[in-house]
């Protein structure tokens, strides 16, 4: 754990917010104000938010059980709900081991939560800041054994940096240090599909939170420059691969894809 373990109350938060509208509890009065202002304007943000971690959910399902991939590096891994990461993996392949990476410390007081495993696998949290990458890969070297195939979950974090390529950076330093066979996941909000979603994201950048970048789908497709994108690409994200608990697919602001390196 850091020495940052104090918690802001008066500022709204991005996970305490992403997770008020997943219909989680772990956020205060500040972050429901923020997210009610929000879908005020864009009712939709709760499409995207519930859409995109349906989406993480079959990536990993896929990543666990067709690509036996059986290490997970989650960074910007937000609060604990339905679905984490652990729980997925562990589910198909109890021995998976799972490295969630954040530096919220309302997360770090969730942190027993997600430190729950199967015997046979594990599940480890680090207090890093993607921005940091060395430090990221440093600490998951405690849990995973990167010299194996790992993939390398980007949900909803690469908004939170500015300047593209610096995010750019990010990935590569991280996927650098992946063997062949690693796998690389990415979704977040898009811009140039919705413009009430863009005035909604606009005012929210002026509140005082943690700003978040909306990003063109050719800038999010660029993530994966150097990687082996699988099909369908990246997409709206309840076009990749909907299974039979899918709602009907529609298109939202929100793309993901996930690829290989090669």
């Amino acid at each position: 754990m850091s020495d940052h373990t104090e918690i802001d109350t008066s500022v709204p938060h991005s996970a305490r917010i992403w997770n008020y509208w997943l219909g989680g509890k772990d956020n205060y009065p500040v972050d429901e104000q923020a997210g009610d202002a929000y879908t005020a304007v864009f009712p939709g943000i709760v499409t995207i938010a519930r859409s995109s971690r349906a989406f993480l959910r079959r990536t990993i399902t896929y990543l666990a059980a067709e690509a036996g991939i059986r290490q997970f590096l989650d960074v910007g891994t937000g609060l604990p709900t339905a679905d984490n990461t652990h729980e997925v993996a562990q589910r198909i392949a109890p021995e998976s081991r799972i490295v969630y990476v954040d530096n919220d410390p309302l997360v770090l007081t969730h942190a027993r939560a997600l430190l729950s495993s199967t015997p046979e696998g594990a599940t480890s949290y680090v207090d890093a800041d993607a921005n940091a990458p060395d430090r990221v890969l440093a600490a998951a070297a405690n849990t995973l054994d990167l010299g194996r195939p790992t993939a390398l979950i980007l949900s909803n974090i690469l908004g939170h940096v500015a300047d593209h390529g610096q995010a750019r950076a990010i990935i590569d330093h991280l996927m650098g240090a992946l063997p062949s066979g690693s796998h690389l996941s990415i979704n977040d909000g898009s811009r140039g599909i919705d413009p009430v979603f863009e005035r909604a994201q606009d005012a929210y950048n002026e509140s005082g939170a943690v700003p978040y970048h909306l990003r063109t789908v050719d800038e999010i497709t660029s993530f994966f420059d150097g990687l082996e994108l699988l099909e369908p690409g990246v997409v709206s994200v309840p076009l990749w691969r909907p299974d039979a608990t899918s709602p009907a697919p529609q298109v939202i602001a929100e793309h993901g894809g996930l690829a290989r390196k090669p």
